[in-house]
């Protein structure tokens, strides 16, 4: 096949990049930057902005599949940026599919889509979307992810894959900002132990190329989201200490009352909208929600219905971290 995949420079989209070319796809990525590991994978590079109609028709021309993985992430940013790269990201996707004739469309979604800020555990793809968040990713995302779902139909199967916490070797985000609050005597879990859901890196990969193979006009997937995972809940405070470890950092302990997360969440929300400031707040509302409460689901449609099955168990993963960390990590990120 002949695949774009938007955000190809990203931890995911690189990834995903790399796969189809080791099994002979034709790939092409779409992303505001160059990125010399595409060059040296052979992917072709379309630079551009994924909310624009002109730069993802010209990156679209000729692919029969799109795997859509740009995203705006994180905490920090105002409701027009989020709205921009997310909503308007996938509109312009789904206007090229419709011009350029692309018959299929994998979206990376994400599990926050259907986050209330109470516990949710085992729940199943039945569980609706939230009425209300409380940041403007998740709503932007599942704001994205109907229109997505909504557009399949006769001449495009489209389908929302919902991958939570991503990790494994390579990461820049979630494990390098870990270690470095670590290190500054800054991390502190929040309310007592509760079970998420993580996957390593290769195994989300695998879940996006069953998806693609999968997907077809009319076909048991199209038009439907899933959830994806290790299959295996573990203790927020358990995953982080792993992580560490693995990075050679001795475990934590400290803890905070998910209150005074909140109350600092709020403080730092108003700090950053009276100063102006455009980063990440340290701590959100938000994320005292995600620290705070257990959010795992029940992979079992995946399983069935896209024949997805985790590679890599939570131990190799670990130790593939681990070499990674001192063989390249703590050279980038000041271990």
């Amino acid at each position: 096949m002949k695949v774009l995949v938007t955000g190809g420079g990203g931890f995911l989209g690189t990834h995903i990049c790399k796969q189809l070319r080791l099994r002979g796809d034709d790939v092409v990525s779409i992303a505001r930057n160059r990125y010399p590991a595409l060059d040296q994978l052979g992917v072709r590079q379309v630079q551009g902005d994924v909310s624009a109609i002109d730069p993802m028709l010209t990156a679209s021309k000729g692919c029969d599949a799109i795997i859509h993985t740009a995203a705006r992430a994180g905490i920090g940013g105002s409701l027009a940026e989020y709205s921009t790269t997310n909503i308007g990201g996938a509109v312009a996707v789904l206007g090229a599919c419709d011009m350029n004739g692309v018959g299929k469309l994998v979206y990376t979604s994400t599990p926050s889509v259907v986050h209330t800020g109470r516990d949710i555990e085992n729940a199943d793809e039945s569980m609706p979307h939230a009425t209300h968040f409380s940041a403007h990713y998740p709503a932007t995302k599942a704001a994205a992810e109907r229109q997505i779902l909504a557009a399949n139909g006769p001449r495009l199967a489209t389908v929302a894959l919902r991958p939570h916490l991503i990790w494994g070797p390579g990461d820049n985000h979630l494990l390098p900002r870990l270690v470095q609050r670590a290190r500054a005597g800054k991390l502190r879990f929040v309310g007592p132990p509760k079970k998420i859901d993580t996957v390593y890196i290769d195994n989300a990969v695998q879940a996006h190329l069953e998806a693609l193979d999968r997907l077809s006009i009319g076909g048991i997937c199209a038009g439907k989201a899933y959830f994806i995972s290790q299959g295996q809940p573990i203790a927020l405070d358990e995953m982080v200490n792993k992580l560490l470890r693995a990075c050679g950092l001795p475990p934590e302990q400290r803890r905070i009352s998910v209150g005074m997360a909140r109350g600092i969440g709020f403080l730092f929300e108003q700090w950053y909208l009276l100063t102006g400031n455009r980063g990440e707040p340290p701590m959100t509302r938000f994320l005292a929600e995600q620290l705070s409460t257990a959010h795992w689901f029940n992979i079992g449609a995946a399983r069935r219905e896209l024949g997805y099955q985790p590679k890599v168990s939570l131990a190799e993963g670990m130790v593939r971290v681990s070499e990674w960390w001192l063989r390249e990590g703590k050279f980038k990120y000041g271990g």
